[in-house]
């Protein structure tokens, strides 16, 4: 995504756009094979398509992958980024840090409609076309490059499993409507090939 899309994001009013453009430049990092700008883009979009405008979301869309390094804990470091970010508004600190810290799991609890919403726009590229489905798997292995080829496809088996199992891949009606089926189909797909 080039520079230009800057002005399409959604960046809640009356925030520091200095905070912005460090996100951005997080989100280019080199290495970042997936958890880029594009998908900081298309998380932005899907919270959109949900009707979601709410400013903690949005701001949890920013900061979910702003560390991005694969050590393990880049949600709980994102998180604390955020926090200390927005020190200002510790109500809003706190919440948007919450947020944050639900997308290493995916699993907000019943009634948690900011969570729920945010973790769907997360995995809503699980429901991506052919094209682009392709290319968020290659950049997954991109990011996981250091990983030995079976151990990642064990790894990677195992993730898709766990997805499979689970009753709703998205929390909300309008996710699931929108993205379930599609997703589903492609994980198995993915996990057919990987087999």
């Amino acid at each position: 995504m080039d520079r230009g899309a800057i002005a399409g994001l959604p960046w809640p009013p009356g925030y520091d756009e200095a905070l912005r453009d460090a996100l951005l430049r997080a989100y280019d990092e080199p290495g970042r094979g997936y958890h880029d700008r594009t998908h900081l883009c298309e998380v932005l979009a899907r919270l959109a398509e949900l009707g979601v405008d709410d400013g903690a979301v949005v701001l949890a869309a920013w900061f979910h992958d702003a560390v991005y390094d694969g050590a393990g804990d880049d949600e709980e470091r994102s998180a604390a980024w955020a926090e200390s970010a927005l020190s200002d508004e510790p109500d809003l600190a706190a919440e948007v840090g919450r947020l944050v810290r639900l997308t290493a799991t995916h699993r907000p609890e019943p009634g948690d409609v900011a969570g729920a919403a945010l973790c769907d726009a997360d995995l809503a590229i699980l429901a991506a076309g052919p094209e682009r489905y392709a290319t968020y798997t290659a950049g997954v292995r991109t990011e996981y490059a250091h990983v030995p080829d079976a151990d990642f496809r064990a790894g990677r088996r195992a993730v898709l499993d766990g997805l499979l199992a689970k009753e709703h891949l998205f929390e909300t009606e309008d996710g699931r409507a929108r993205w379930e089926r599609a997703a589903r189909a492609n994980l198995r797909r993915e996990l057919d090939r990987l087999r």
